[in-house]
């Protein structure tokens, strides 16, 4: 009697039309939230409503940040995939991603306090280095690998039916200077407009630690999937320009053994204190 289980054609046809539907849905939704970032960013709130925005908006800036670090934690990881397929975990996590922005998005709710207000040539200028970090956060995201960023490269192996290749760690452009040049570029966004009011200030002090903080975790997170080639790049790179404390500056070298052999004294000697 054979054991085995067999799929019937009916549903493993059903399955492959679903995950088709998911994965091209999924980069639907990644190109929708993109823009509204690029706007959001920009130019502020959707909505102009004014009252009781504080509580609301940092529950929403700290619900993006907390999602968005639990889904790349590997144990998260190795827990859904018992549900998840592996080919369609990192697109789960861009969805998960692109939600709790959205609903940052059009549940956000500004101020009408100003802190700075800039015009004329400084408008400019914050403008540019504004455009000037999404040129940089679409690189640094190429040089990473963006299809695996927002889920198309393991749906696009899953659709050929092929096993996607092992990633090699090969620091490029941006990452032979920092380990972190998405984040330093995120930064940027959050950090250049030439209108800076109370909710814009708020969204950029807890976007700003979750960055640090975050960084810090990705550094832990590749250590524990590379291993000693991560931690060799650690000890020569440092997380961001001009950082040269603490735990995203370069990580100090292991010291390494001494190979002289060091004379014992009588003491020292189990043999000779016992003679």
């Amino acid at each position: 009697m054979d054991a085995s289980i067999s799929i019937p054609p009916n549903h493993a046809r059903l399955r492959r039309v679903a995950g088709i539907g998911y994965g091209f849905g999924n980069q639907i939704l990644f190109v929708i939230t993109v823009w509204f970032l690029f706007w959001f960013l920009r130019d502020g709130a959707i909505s102009k409503s004014h009252g009781h925005w504080i509580l609301r908006d940092c529950g929403l800036a700290i619900f993006f940040a907390v999602s968005h670090s639990v889904m790349l934690v590997p144990k998260t990881r190795k827990y859904l995939t018992r549900w998840i397929p592996q080919a369609f975990y990192d697109s789960t996590f861009c969805i998960v991603t692109c939600v709790s922005l959205l609903a940052l998005f059009f549940g956000w709710r500004s101020s009408e306090t100003v802190l700075w207000q800039a015009s004329g040539p400084t408008q400019s200028v914050i403008r540019v280095c504004f455009y000037g970090c999404w040129a940089a956060l679409f690189y640094s995201l190429a040089l990473t690998g963006l299809g695996y960023q927002n889920g198309w490269t393991p749906f696009y192996y899953w659709l050929r039916d092929q096993k996607p290749p092992r990633r090699e760690f090969k620091p490029r452009g941006a990452y032979k200077l920092i380990r972190h040049p998405v984040y330093l570029s995120f930064l940027g966004l959050v950090w250049f407009t030439p209108t800076m009011t109370l909710d814009h200030a708020a969204l950029t002090a807890i976007w700003t630690g979750y960055i640090f903080y975050g960084s810090f975790l990705k550094d832990r997170r590749l250590e524990h999937f590379i291993g000693e080639p991560y931690k060799a790049y650690e000890q020569s790179v440092p997380g961001y320009p001009l950082v040269t404390i603490g735990p995203l500056a370069k990580k100090p070298c292991d010291p390494v053994p001494s190979t002289v052999p060091q004379r014992r004294s009588k003491e020292s000697d189990p043999l000779r204190a016992a003679a």
